[in-house]
């Protein structure tokens, strides 16, 4: 009898041995199951909290600068402003940012996505060419000298373009000391005193009371450290924003263009959809509120040798636009 008593504990200790498998297992599961539930909440958690800086974080590297939510604050609409003749850009250009007059009925642009710039004909209604100058990156603003084209990414670099018309084109880039945190975005030529203008749109490094607009010398290729006009934020031009505003968004350039005529400078204001012209001297002289039925984002301005004004705007669930603007008074 005890060899069969001695098989019968064998059989017990086996069948004991699976039990304790068996919840072992369940519990490594259960284990497993609590470390993914805790995962993907805190996955959920940090994903709602980047959302809105991812777009930027990943391309801070080449100027992306990551959006800003529009104020629901708005300048009174002015009545002087007309629009006396409106161009939908095409798919590519939705997000059209900046604009710089060429010749007639040719302008070039560029959408604050790819490192292109495309030559529009208002009179054909087309994008008539595609010139590839660099890597994608957020650029804002161009400027025309001569056969050069000036591009301006958000993170200050400049890039020149040179005989980009041709075959023999040829880019250089030029670092300056904004960065992607002041987010510059307006570009223009200042032919008077051979230069660029450059105005950024959020964080200026001299403080908050102002916004600069820095000098970029053609002869020597260097920016000058200091602004060469302040946009004085606490200016009375400014009471008629909200006193809720926070320091510093008084006024968002987004683009910059002198007018060749008066040498009056011209400043759109893509968040608070206005347009601010400066005196030659740099003092303000007036500020419009644009519509933003017609003026969704203004975001680049430039004019034509008599005095035309056109306005970029970029688009949201209607085409980004070219508007040839007048001011009535």
């Amino acid at each position: 009898m005890e060899p069969k008593h001695e098989f019968g504990k064998g059989v017990f200790e086996t069948i004991d041995f699976e039990k304790q498998k068996q919840k072992n297992v369940k519990k490594v599961f259960k284990i497993i199951s609590l470390l993914i539930a805790i995962s993907f909440i805190a996955f959920l958690w940090y994903d709602s909290k980047a959302s809105g800086n991812e777009k930027g974080d990943k391309t801070e590297k080449l100027g992306k600068v990551k959006s800003n939510k529009q104020s629901n604050d708005q300048l009174p609409v002015s009545g002087a402003i007309s629009i006396v003749k409106k161009w939908d850009m095409p798919s590519a250009l939705i997000e059209i940012s900046g604009i710089t007059y060429m010749e007639e009925n040719r302008f070039a642009t560029v959408q604050d996505e790819l490192g292109k710039i495309f030559i529009y004909n208002t009179q054909k209604d087309a994008v008539e060419k595609e010139i590839t100058f660099g890597a994608d990156g957020d650029y804002e603003g161009l400027a025309m000298v001569n056969n050069t084209i000036w591009v301006l990414r958000a993170d200050g670099m400049l890039f020149e373009v040179s005989d980009a018309m041709t075959e023999k084109l040829s880019v250089k880039e030029y670092k300056t000391h904004l960065t992607v945190k002041h987010n510059v975005e307006g570009l223009c030529y200042d032919q008077a005193k051979n230069r660029l203008l450059l105005a950024i749109k959020d964080g200026e490094p001299g403080g908050k009371s102002y916004k600069g607009i820095y000098g970029f010398d053609l002869a020597t290729k260097k920016m000058q450290l200091e602004p060469v006009y302040k946009i004085n934020l606490d200016d009375k031009i400014f009471a008629s924003l909200s006193s809720k505003k926070k320091k510093g968004v008084e006024m968002m350039p987004s683009g910059i263009a002198i007018h060749p005529e008066t040498q009056e400078i011209y400043i759109t204001d893509g968040r608070n959809a206005g347009l601010l012209i400066m005196n030659a001297d740099g003092t303000l002289k007036k500020l419009y509120g644009l519509d933003k039925k017609e003026f969704n984002q203004p975001e680049g301005i430039t004019f034509k040798p008599n005095g035309e004004m056109l306005i970029s705007n970029e688009g949201s669930k209607e085409p980004g636009n070219i508007l040839n603007v007048t001011i009535s008074e």
